[in-house]
Order: C-alpha cells, then sequence, then structure tokens
C-alpha cells in the first residue's frame, strides 16, 4: 500500500502548487493523471511486483508443493470437482515436473493431459519438449494438453505448438503468475478500495 499512498500523494502535491487567485492553469498542468488513473497505476505496480514475488518463491519450492500449488490452481479455475479428486488425477513424478491428467469436470468424463516444469528463468522451452508431449498426448489418445512452466517457451516451441494438431495450451512463468494473483493462490486480499461515482439515476428521480 506504501507505493499506492505515494503515487497519489505526488499527485495531490502537483495539484496544490501554489498559484495566484485566479491565475489560470497552465496547459501543461492540465494534463496531469486523475486520482482514479494514479490509483490504477499503482494497483498495477503493486500487482507486478507480487506476481514476479510469487514467480521467484514458486521456482524455490519443492516438486510435491509445486504439484499441490498446481492442484489448487486448477480447482479453484473449475477443474476437478474437488481438491482431493484432482490430486490422485495428477498424481507425483517426484522430480522437477509432474505429469498426469485432470478431469474437466467432476466425472472425468472429459480429461486434459498435464505436463508441468519447475524451471529457472532463462531455461526455456524448447520445440524438442513440445514434441515429446504430443506424442504423450497421442499414447494417451488425448486431443487437449496443457504444459505448464515457470520459465518461458522459446519461439519455436510456440511455433511447434500452434502447427500440431492436439490443442495443447502453453502457460508461461508471468502467465502461471497472473494466474495465481487472479484465483487468489498463494497470495490474499489485503485491503479493498471502492471507488466511488455519482449513482446519475438516483438523481433522475428529482426531475
Amino acid at each position: 500500500m506504501h507505493n499506492l499512498h505515494h503515487l497519489v500523494g505526488r499527485y495531490l502535491q502537483g495539484r496544490s502548487s501554489e498559484r495566484e487567485p485566479g491565475e489560470v492553469q497552465p496547459i501543461e498542468k492540465q494534463t496531469e493523471i486523475t486520482p482514479d488513473e494514479a490509483l490504477r497505476s499503482a494497483h498495477k505496480a503493486i500487482n507486478d511486483s507480487l506476481a514476479s514475488d510469487l514467480l521467484d518463491r514458486v521456482r524455490q519450492s519443492s516438486p510435491a508443493f509445486f504439484e499441490d500449488l498446481l492442484v489448487s490452481l486448477f480447482v479453484s479455475m473449475g477443474y476437478g470437482g474437488s481438491t482431493e479428486e484432482a490430486g490422485r488425477a495428477l498424481g507425483r513424478s517426484g522430480d522437477d515436473g509432474v505429469d498426469g491428467v485432470i478431469d474437466q469436470d467432476p466425472l472425468g468424463v472429459d480429461q486434459i493431459y498435464l505436463q508441468a516444469k519447475r524451471y529457472g528463468e532463462g531455461n526455456n522451452i524448447g520445440p524438442g519438449a513440445i514434441r515429446d508431449f504430443f506424442g504423450a498426448l497421442s499414447l494417451k489418445r488425448a486431443n487437449k494438453g496443457i504444459f505448464v512452466t515457470t520459465s518461458a517457451f522459446s519461439s519455436a516451441a510456440v511455433d511447434t505448438a500452434r502447427g500440431l494438431g492436439s490443442r495443447i495450451v502453453l502457460i508461461d512463468g508471468p502467465q502461471l503468475a497472473r494466474l495465481m494473483l487472479r484465483y487468489n493462490i498463494g497470495c490474499r486480499d489485503e485491503e479493498i478500495l471502492h471507488l466511488k461515482k455519482v449513482d446519475e439515476d438516483f438523481f433522475e428521480q428529482d426531475l
């Protein structure tokens, strides 16, 4: 919240600069951002910083913790029906990634194959890993897959995923962190600010 207060304070300070009574505000001052814009800018800066911190913590986590995190995330997104069911669907791999099947619905009628790699920044996923994933999908006769990494995908890997017949969704580190923020995985709401505006419908009753 310190960054938010700092940005808003700077805005208010600029607006309250001393001027003689009746003095016309310079044109350049009229381009100052509004309080609403300052709040939104501060909110984005805070979330960007939090997303970076979350991603660093995920990269340092154990394989088992990474698995549990993914279970919580996909369940929060509506997959699996419950944490227990999703956990059984994933299974453990015992290394830096988790591979398995996650139910797309509570009954398990439709399933998605999942592969995840907990890699450090710069250790990007190449096209070979995508082709291997495609082969795993073919063996399981699955046409949907999600490949999650805490690093990034090379441009060749992205092109390979697009050119394959199966539906493969790629989730890189920054996107994983944004999903964690959106679904409150590894983070929580500290404070909620409500931005008010005039209710035009309320005052139209007086017309």
